[in-house]
């Protein structure tokens, strides 16, 4: 009889087991197939991307003026004066956006706009959506707003596994059709402000704030126009978070207009008019570069937009992104470049890195990037790196979320802007070459040329073997990364 029980125990065990290695692999495969082929280039997108990087190199008559938002606190202080402006439409779109103050003192500016009858949206990736905003009720007070409306973006379906890897990488922030702010920084305080971050580290990045002033034919009709595709997108759902109680909502409500009434009081510059046209430099143009929205592995669009663009230089290109991670595909593509023009590309040192799986694979290949023959400076200035553009001679300047790797080239959305201007190329080199300071240039792949005075922390014992696993174990998910 004891025999018996344990059998049939031992069936019950090994029928879970079973049922819990199926659901791993259905999970894994449906999760990771769609990506596991890179599209190549398709002829029709090539020649529309050719067309469109005909127009970038020359002049053209425009009214959008722009300029760098280069730290921190510039970039949640612009945020907030931009909300303040809104007068109809407001835009919120961002991959990653988590409860702190930060983000307070943006939805508190950004519910005073929704008092004054102001139309507020706001547009998260699903995952950041789910795992970051359901659970707190300042987002619920907000969505419960008559005038705000959250939305997330491919939320995941866990019936559903070849959905979960479509991630929207956009970030940016749009008040009617008189500015906006894009780039690369995501809305929390380890990305924006100078309040502590809960983590007790933070990232460093580059956004660029333009100026239409209602212009007709201005790069904001693009950007509105992508947003509008995404909001309306299939695959975008609309917020779920826990139900709030009238009583709670109305105090957490009444805790953000408290929050903006301090924040006036301290920031008093941030609510009045915005003088834009001083505060921007004038541009020849501005154009907005995405890729596809589709969910599965995308055609690459904007890698190469930004390599058509960058073959045309004549004197130089420098490429800031955190990573660095390539197929032979992006590897033959950049190393014609490098043939003709110097090309300088800054990435983060594995020291100084918050993204271990790509810093892994940046060490495992770092030979490879070394052999297209682009100057490699790894970035060692204590905070982590997040920036992403590029500088091509002296007029055309790139600044968006696209990172140099295989996920920002084949798998996520990704906007960037391509701005004309020589006054911006000089801003945006200044900013590039004030980091430069920091970095160290890699000789080879065994050594590195450290300048006087840059000190590097060595890479803990623990961390240094947690690459070389990654390395390892992701090479067979490299798609991904």
């Amino acid at each position: 009889m004891r025999t018996q029980r344990q059998k049939k125990k031992h069936r019950i065990l090994r029928a879970v087991l079973l049922l819990l290695i199926a659901v791993v692999l259905y999970s894994v495969v449906g999760g990771y197939a769609p990506f596991a082929r890179t599209p190549e280039l398709s002829d029709a997108a090539a020649a529309k991307i050719e067309a469109r990087v005909d127009e970038m190199v020359r002049d053209r008559d425009t009214a959008d003026r722009a300029t760098i938002l280069e730290t921190r606190p510039q970039a949640l202080d612009e945020r907030i004066r931009l909300i303040n402006q809104a007068e109809r439409d407001l835009v919120i779109a961002t991959y990653d956006c988590r409860d702190g103050e930060s983000t307070r003192d943006v939805l508190c500016a950004a519910l005073a706009r929704a008092d004054e009858g102001v139309r507020v949206r706001i547009l998260v990736d699903g995952i950041s959506g789910r795992l970051f905003l359901a659970g707190h009720d300042v987002f619920r007070a907000m969505d419960d707003h008559e005038n705000v409306e959250i939305r997330f973006y491919n939320p995941p379906t866990p019936l559903m596994p070849w959905r979960i890897m479509g991630r929207m990488h956009d970030k940016y922030v749009i008040a009617d059709d008189q500015a906006y702010i894009l780039g690369g920084r995501n809305m929390f305080d380890h990305f924006i402000g100078d309040y502590p971050s809960v983590s007790g580290t933070y990232s460093n990045d580059r956004e660029a704030l333009v100026y239409a002033g209602g212009a007709q034919g201005s790069s904001i009709e693009q950007v509105r126009a992508y947003f509008e595709g995404m909001w309306a997108h299939a695959h975008t759902a609309p917020f779920t978070g826990k139900p709030l109680s009238e009583e709670r909502r109305k105090a957490v409500c009444a805790e953000l207009r408290a929050r903006r009434a301090a924040l006036k009081e301290a920031k008093p510059e941030l609510f009045e008019p915005a003088d834009y046209p001083a505060m921007t430099l004038e541009t020849k143009g501005i154009w907005l570069v995405s890729n596809p929205t589709n969910i599965g592995a995308k055609e690459p669009i904007v890698f190469n937009t930004l390599c058509a663009l960058a073959e045309r230089a004549e004197k130089d290109v420098v490429i800031h992104s955190p990573y660095c991670v390539l197929n032979a595909g992006m590897r033959e593509r950049l190393s014609q470049i490098a043939a003709k023009v110097p090309v300088t590309l800054m990435i983060n040192a594995v020291e100084n890195g918050a993204n271990l799986v790509a810093s892994s694979d940046y060490l495992r290949h770092r030979g490879e990037v070394l052999s297209t023959g682009m100057t490699v400076l790894e970035y060692a200035g204590g905070d982590s790196y997040h920036g992403k553009s590029m500088a091509i001679d002296d007029d055309l300047s790139v600044i968006g979320s696209f990172n140099l790797d295989l996920r920002s080239t084949y798998v996520d959305t990704e906007l960037m802007l391509v701005i004309r201007g020589e006054e911006v190329n000089a801003l945006l080199r200044g900013h590039m070459e004030a980091l430069h300071a920091d970095c160290r240039r890699v000789i080879d792949e065994k050594r590195a040329e450290v300048p006087d005075g840059l000190a590097i922390p060595p890479l803990p014992a623990f961390k240094r073997v947690a690459l070389a696993v990654v390395g390892v174990v992701m090479q067979a998910f490299r798609n991904l990364v």
